[in-house]
């Protein structure tokens, strides 16, 4: 609203002077005409026009630093989003339903059937990496650290005074499975020629779990502290032999108690034998107690020797038939039922059997005299283990062979000789295993029926073992075999045991001259075997 005010205007009472005058003298004529006022006349004065309006004021915008950086831009953004979460718009309903159908179609979040989680747990991708996720599992929660250990040395000093004060033997693992080899009996034992921690035994069949696989083979690694197998192999008839393949680290071959010949790889998800012999006339139908490669990288062979008189050579690459086979047979009047074999150290031709009648057999497998050459007699039973000497050093020893039987006794043989040189009667039940020590020229080592492992060091002494130990409760200890550096030895037991011991080093680490003495230990054997002759006929 604005209000308005008009001007009074006075009339002038006389005419306005028409003289010019400079400024100086307008200056003081109007001082002059306003002191003298009425007498020459009245000044015209007028007023101002005012006007009130009421307009609202003009919006001033103005800007500062703040609104201008992204990081007030960016908590802008997030106050107004939690504003729309705390007020949710109806038009937002639909979004998330859309989404989900488009996740569906991906099948980012839908629930897999029971169908399609039992292809993805049998298929070969997960299975290989839950194989091997669990080894390594299993692995890590079974060590157990010294957290005590004195870095000083005093653990140290007490550890080598036990080995130095006669701890000739002491147990270092024990191996056993409740599923696998609890109720059976162990049947062979062979340590990796690549990998030295591992050990591979067989097992025959669990009459208490008469659904369970007859047949089984476990590797045990001696590297974990873990207490389950590192694989696990089976077949359906009952393993009697087993070994390393030489040469193939992946493989594991075993005799079976049904004549067949399986090849087990590691490198597959499946415990069942990659390949296997078929059971034919052309290989063995018997039982097979003995599986060995022999050879070099380029030309090797698997050699299998069976109670049914037949040996077979194999190539690992086919089983389908073998290579070779030939019957042994002496004098070529009946077959030779082999329990047990043994090749010398660095020879793929002649080997000795062991019989279950009880004779030793001397064979080669080529040339104008293949199959068998020549017989040992000595023992009074089924031939349980049979082993040539294998300590190479300064003097050869390779003629020397020993045996055990089920007459209580191990002997000691020479190639050169069909009679026996020693026979070591110091055990009182079968004698079940035999072997000869890797690095140490006069020792070996037996086990027998009382659950009793003997170590004979004959430069001491051939009356009474060196070193000896029984394994509580008294279990047959069926099979022996020494590990390669002859520091640790394995015995395997009937009820599905396997017991590794260390060896004093005061025993197992041969001396200098311990071929020189026993190369004088068996000169004294063959002279006292000479004096029992010459008076036995007279």
């Amino acid at each position: 609203m604005g209000i308005t005010s008009e001007p009074s205007v006075v009339p002038p009472t006389s005419p306005p002077s028409k003289s010019v005058s400079t400024p100086s003298e307008t200056g003081s004529q109007d001082s002059a005409d306003c002191t003298l006022g009425p007498r020459r006349g009245t000044i015209k004065l007028e007023m101002a026009k005012i006007t009130q309006v009421d307009f609202p004021p003009r919006e001033i915008v103005t800007y500062t630093k703040g609104t201008q950086t992204p990081v007030i831009t960016q908590k802008a953004e997030a106050e107004e989003e939690e504003e729309e979460e705390i007020i949710p718009k109806q038009v937002a309903e639909p979004e998330p339903i859309q989404i989900q159908k488009e996740e569906d179609k991906e099948g980012l979040s839908r629930e897999l059937t029971e169908e399609e989680k039992q292809q993805i747990i049998h298929s070969d991708e997960f299975l290989t990496f839950f194989d091997h996720s669990t080894r390594i599992i299993e692995r890590a929660l079974a060590e157990h650290k010294d957290l005590f250990f004195d870095y000083s040395g005093k653990d140290l000093e007490e550890r080598d005074g036990e080995l130095q004060g006669g701890a000739k033997l002491s147990l270092n693992r024990e191996f056993s499975d409740e599923r696998w080899s609890k109720h059976r009996v162990v049947t062979c034992m062979d340590w990796s020629p690549q990998y030295p921690e591992l050990l591979v035994a067989s097992y025959n069949n669990n009459e208490d779990a008469p659904h369970e696989p007859d047949g089984v083979a476990l590797v045990w690694n001696m590297k974990f502290k873990k207490t389950t197998p590192e694989y696990v192999f089976h077949c359906q008839s009952s393993v009697m032999s087993a070994s390393f393949a030489r040469f193939h680290p992946n493989l594991v071959v075993g005799g079976t108690y049904s004549g067949q010949i399986v090849l087990w790889d590691n490198r597959s998800n499946k415990r069942t034998p990659a390949q296997r012999t078929p059971l034919s006339a052309a290989a063995h139908t018997h039982p097979v107690y003995c599986v060995n490669v022999v050879g070099s990288q380029n030309a090797h062979n698997l050699i299998s020797v069976s109670t049914d008189g037949k040996i077979c050579s194999w190539s690992l690459d086919m089983l389908s038939q073998p290579q070779d086979s030939m019957e042994l047979m002496h004098k070529q009047s009946k077959a030779v039922a082999a329990t047990c074999m043994s090749f010398p150290l660095g020879d793929v031709n002649n080997f000795v059997v062991g019989s279950e009648e009880g004779s030793i057999y001397t064979a080669c497998r080529h040339g104008s005299k293949a199959g068998i050459s020549e017989i040992f007699d000595g023992h009074q039973g089924p031939i349980t283990g049979i082993h040539y000497h294998t300590a190479a050093g300064p003097a050869d020893f390779s003629h020397l062979f020993v045996t055990s039987s089920f007459d209580w006794t191990v002997k000691l043989w020479t190639t050169k000789n069909n009679k026996p040189l020693y026979s070591f009667e110091d055990n009182a039940d079968y004698v079940y295993d035999v072997m000869w020590s890797p690095t140490h020229p006069a020792m070996f080592a037996c086990v027998d029926g009382m659950g009793r492992l003997d170590l004979w060091n004959l430069n001491n002494d051939t009356e009474v073992p060196t070193a000896s130990i029984t394994v509580p409760s008294n279990p047959a200890l069926n099979r022996v075999k020494w590990t390669q550096t002859g520091r640790e030895i394995a015995v395997g037991n009937s009820e599905g045991q396997i017991l590794i011991y260390d060896v004093g080093e005061q025993i197992a680490v041969p001396r200098s001259d311990e071929w020189t003495r026993f190369a004088r230990t068996l000169a004294e054997i063959n002279a006292n075997r000479a004096d029992a002759e010459e008076e036995i006929a007279a």
